[in-house]
């Protein structure tokens, strides 16, 4: 059913996010703070009995220089260099089993999945732990680990490590460094849309029913987890409000989109209560640049499924043609 605006209202839909005045400041100074770590990228090759694609077990340096993993994902038959895919996860997922997610190398692209620190027992299994703790009381969950401090968000932890994940997709001499897109779908796509916000060398960016968009906004019109994790918090803790949201606007995706130049492709969904469709349309009216949406109207948190799959390889092929200059990479 219908739990927000209508598709014409989705169109008329201007968010009231105002930005943080130091927004821009508070970034400059996480990734500087990043910098002075090596990004330290280390590769095992996996045996993973596929006959078409190379498998390998990455690390780097993520925030605080923590080590983050991830699977890196290579063609064989490769001629290089190739463009490349960074992709993060929804919100409880890991980086999965190695044989989950192989369609971007199968297109040719050199793949690399980040792992979610402190995540992946929802759905897909990780491998990272998150050495810093929550900073004071929390609900299950990551909404509220650090909900009152930007500096000591979880969130604040995630945005670096999704930053420094394509530094570490860089590094590979096989990928063209020039042709490097960020996707990701819920939490994954509040991701790209911050990768692409805090660096100038994106190349595309795929989000699907963002989550951390409009996050006000969200937190009243729906009441399903993890938005609801917040009101549970702010039910308790009364007081909390504005200082809660002070910290949340740091992660805004409708501040991130007022900030990324790269062509950008998101989908939501009309029936979606996890990412309300107005909170994805709040991210789509403040992109500048070259953009498309796609709603699907009999959808929920799914979004489009293999259809925004297929819609993203069509528009990451298009993408990379045009910035490669002489045709498609041969994968």
């Amino acid at each position: 059913m219908l739990t927000d605006l209508d598709e014409a209202g989705l169109l008329d839909y201007r968010s009231a996010v105002v930005d943080p005045e130091d927004f821009d400041a508070f970034w400059t100074a996480q990734l500087q703070r990043a910098a002075e770590h090596p990004i330290d990228v280390r590769a095992t090759a996996v045996d993973s009995l596929l006959e078409t694609i190379d498998v390998f077990d990455v690390r780097f340096a993520g925030h605080g220089g923590h080590p983050i993993r991830g699977w890196l994902y290579l063609p064989k038959h490769r001629t290089t260099p190739i463009p490349g895919v960074v992709q993060y996860q929804g919100y409880g997922g890991g980086r999965g089993h190695h044989l989950e997610s192989l369609l971007w190398s199968s297109a040719g692209y050199a793949h690399l999945m980040m792992d979610s620190r402190g995540q992946g027992s929802g759905y897909r299994r990780g491998a990272t732990a998150d050495p810093v703790g929550p900073s004071g009381p929390t609900i299950p969950g990551q909404m509220t680990n650090g909900i009152e401090d930007p500096a000591g968000h979880y969130y604040t932890r995630l945005y670096v490590d999704a930053v420094r994940a394509v530094d570490a997709l860089r590094s590979f001499s096989t990928v063209d460094v020039t042709r490097i897109a960020v996707v990701g779908g819920s939490q994954g796509g509040a991701l790209a849309l911050a990768a692409a916000a805090l660096r100038d060398d994106v190349a595309a960016v795929v989000a699907h029913v963002p989550f951390l968009s409009d996050i006000r906004r969200a937190s009243r019109i729906t009441d399903a987890m993890p938005y609801k994790e917040i009101g549970r918090y702010l039910a308790t803790h009364r007081d909390a409000t504005e200082r809660v949201f002070a910290t949340l606007a740091y992660f805004d995706g409708v501040s991130l989109a007022r900030r990324i130049t790269a062509p950008t492709w998101l989908s939501a969904a009309l029936m979606d209560s996890t990412c309300p469709p107005s909170t994805v349309y709040g991210v789509y009216h403040e992109l500048a640049g070259e953009r498309e949406i796609r709603l699907w109207e009999f959808n929920g948190h799914e979004g489009g499924g293999p259809d925004d799959d297929e819609r993203a390889l069509r528009a990451l092929r298009a993408v990379f043609d045009r910035t490669n200059g002489i045709g498609r990479s041969k994968g």
